[in-house]
């Protein structure tokens, strides 16, 4: 009997484990203006990804591949289009930034559309086999 509960207690334990140890970063990524309006900041960043901007390996048109800003099209504007915003980005310890070419205009909308964290699935979509085939990247509306 006791046999029994060991082997239960050593089951619960190693499935624990298992399912708490991960590589995946569990935290949401976490995009918005810096404190002074003049840069977005991107947070939450997983650590090997951030390892693997910061190596250098990355060059300058990969990262705007992977993090893009683009303009709303205002209120009045009949052509309806996005426009994709010029500006510099930064790797730092933790973050990404994206400073653009030309200040952030107040009251107009902007959109972040980053792969950063993106994966095809999680644990619980491998097991019940719904993986997607493609990646779908993060993206947040941004008022200035």
């Amino acid at each position: 009997m006791i046999n029994y509960f060991v082997r239960l207690l050593g089951s619960v334990v190693a499935l624990g484990l298992l399912f708490s140890c991960s590589s995946t970063n569990n935290k949401p990524l976490l995009i918005d203006f810096s404190a002074d309006s003049t840069s977005i900041v991107i947070r939450n960043i997983d650590h090997a990804g951030i390892l693997q901007l910061r190596s250098g390996s990355v060059s300058d048109s990969a990262l705007h591949e992977l993090v893009s800003v683009l303009q709303t099209p205002f209120e009045q504007d009949t052509s309806i289009k996005e426009l994709p915003l010029d500006g510099k980005i930064e790797v730092t310890d933790r973050d990404v930034i994206f400073k653009p070419a030309s200040r952030f205009i107040p009251g107009n909308d902007y959109m972040v559309i980053t792969f950063l964290n993106a994966n095809f699935g999680h644990a619980d979509q491998v097991m019940k086999g719904s993986l997607d085939y493609k990646l779908k990247p993060q993206q947040k509306l941004l008022t200035r």
